[in-house]
């Protein structure tokens, strides 16, 4: 299925100018359109700390000014990108009481910085993670000040040849399809098992005119998700698609996890599903 339909999610104020570049760019490339949403309106401070009245309308103003600079600053990047007319961005009253999730099943898939680290943006800010779990669709994670014209020109595939990693690889074969392309699927740790002729990851690949290699790499003391981004580095990756929450969320939230470290660290964007 080609790419026309592209939510942008508001990662915090960090984090959202990378992922708007990104996106634009995208749907400049593929005559998509393009929707940004900021997401929530309340915060923690007026959930918990019981705020007087005069302090919530003093909040309330900083919120609404950063609204309008997020959609200020989305205006003129889709204008710049050429994609003004097919571009929208949703204030936080059209959307109400729905979550971010349920709207972005009606997209292709979603770009979002990562999860921003100030205070004062993380109840604006969208978990790309959880918005993947919960979705059901793909996400692209941009890193923060990340800017690139090769748009993933050569894609590194995290392939553990479990179900994540398949339902990954398949969400991104729209994109892994362009040309020119160049796609390096990395196993890490364990070898795979040897499938019959014909039946293996990089044959699926090639029939579908991908221009693919693949490699091996030990684990490593620093653990997978170092090794993914070490040879993404190794090899100029300008992408990386892998599979998201093998184990639990409850799990990956407790002890951290591949997926977790990958989106965390990166320094590409970061393709994944669940």
């Amino acid at each position: 299925m080609s790419i026309k339909n592209i939510l942008i999610t508001h990662s915090g104020s960090a984090g959202f100018p990378s992922g708007v570049g990104h996106a634009t760019k995208i749907a400049a490339k593929h005559d998509a359109w393009l929707t940004a949403v900021y997401g929530s309106t309340s915060s923690y401070f007026e959930h918990v700390l019981g705020l007087t009245e005069e302090l919530l309308d003093k909040l309330g103003n900083v919120r609404n000014e950063k609204i309008e600079a997020a959609r200020a600053f989305f205006e003129e990047q889709a204008s710049s990108a050429g994609v003004a007319e097919r571009s929208r961005f949703v204030m936080p009253s059209e959307i109400g009481k729905l979550s971010l999730p349920e709207i972005a099943r009606n997209f292709d898939f979603v770009v979002t910085g990562y999860q921003s680290n100030l205070p004062t943006d993380e109840f604006r800010a969208v978990n790309p993670d959880l918005m993947a779990l919960q979705s059901g669709r793909p996400v692209l994670v941009v890193p923060n000040g990340y800017s690139t014209d090769k748009l993933g020109s050569h894609a590194l595939v995290a392939w553990d040849g479990k179900r994540s990693a398949a339902r990954a690889l398949n969400d991104a074969m729209t994109i892994l399809e362009e040309r020119p392309r160049k796609v390096t699927i990395l196993s890490v740790g364990a070898s795979l098992p040897k499938m019959p002729e014909g039946t293996d990851i990089v044959t699926h690949l090639q029939r579908h005119g991908v221009d693919v290699e693949q490699v091996e790499r030990p684990k490593g003391k620093n653990g997978i998700a170092d090794v993914i981004q070490r040879t993404a580095a190794e090899l100029g990756a300008k992408l990386i698609v892998m599979g998201a929450y093998e184990h639990s969320k409850f799990s990956q939230d407790l002890f951290g996890g591949v997926t977790h470290e990958v989106i965390r660290n990166s320094q590409v964007p970061v393709f994944m599903s669940h």
